[in-house]
């Protein structure tokens, strides 16, 4: 048996952990290095040898803290309610909102952490008039935010296109559909430039996440915009079971279930893959493979 070749996608993987908290770590640090140097020298052109560099230091390390605790919660925003280019529109009010929350979060926790900074050097720190101030640190948090975001979604579609993405078959403009599209035997996959068609049958389980919907298909995963129960719709009830909010299962491929004492399962497919089943969905799975 010839091994495989690994995509450059699989290859990233294992290192996708390490390059996404490094590349953000490596932006707060060199960005909160650069700005204490820069404000340092720039408050002693005016008052010479009166700022001592621990000030700037505490000013810009303490947002860069926050920064690195509030990106994970932006990160988990936006795959939650991921933004594209049909839905920036409706999106726009729900990040306005989570742009207001995080900027207070940030200012709140860094001017926490400046007054204990200062208290440590025996003086008081001082944050000036509070809706001066909020106003101000929004104007800059929310270009922030903004640039986090588009990051962050520019990531993930990079992410998607190395990877691949799969879509709904479309029926032709000037004749009849060869095969059902309310019903698809087969998905378009677009992958780094090229098509391919992938049948519905080879899908080994799906899996809810965020507007997408992970299609595992031979080893591999192919993001589908749609939701779990959109595409439940769609697919072959004969075949296709859902067994958990978040899980879809070809049928075809089950090995077994092994009961839980919580009333859930987990179900074995015949390639050593395990999914969880819910108590919900685990009396459906039953009774169709009484059925079989």
């Amino acid at each position: 048996m010839q091994p495989t070749t690994r995509t450059a996608y699989e290859r990233y993987l294992p290192w996708r952990p390490w390059v996404e908290a490094g590349i953000f770590a490596a932006i707060l640090a060199s960005n909160a290095v650069g700005n204490t140097v820069t404000t340092w020298i720039d408050l002693n052109r005016s008052q010479p040898g009166r700022v001592p560099l621990w000030e700037p230091a505490v000013w810009e390390g303490s947002s860069a803290i926050l920064w690195a605790v509030l990106i994970p919660l932006i990160a988990g925003f936006t795959r939650r309610w991921p933004t594209h280019w049909d839905n920036w529109r409706q999106r726009l009010p729900l990040h306005v909102a989570a742009s207001v929350a995080v900027s207070l979060a940030h200012v709140l926790g860094m001017v926490g952490l400046r007054v204990l900074a200062y208290r440590s050097q025996g003086v008081d720190y001082d944050f000036g008039p509070w809706p001066r101030e909020l106003f101000y640190e929004y104007l800059k948090d929310v270009r922030s935010y903004a640039g986090i975001v588009l990051i962050i979604e520019l990531y993930r579609l990079l992410l998607r296109r190395l990877q691949g993405e799969a879509s709904f078959l479309a029926a032709p403009d000037d004749a009849p559909a060869v095969e059902s599209v309310e019903r698809p035997d087969r998905f378009l996959v677009r992958k780094l430039g090229r098509e391919f068609l992938v049948a519905a049958g080879d899908i080994e389980w799906l899996q809810a996440s965020g507007n997408y919907v992970n299609l595992r298909v031979r080893g591999h995963d192919y993001p589908l915009r749609s939701t779990i129960a959109g595409i439940e719709a769609r697919l072959d009830p004969a075949r296709f079971l859902r067994i958990h909010r978040s899980y879809m299962v070809n049928l075809d491929r089950l090995a077994s279930i092994e009961p839980l004492d919580t009333g859930d399962a987990r179900v074995h497919l015949d390639d050593g893959t395990v999914l969880p089943a819910s108590r919900r969905y685990r009396a459906g799975l039953r009774e169709r493979l009484g059925e079989a």
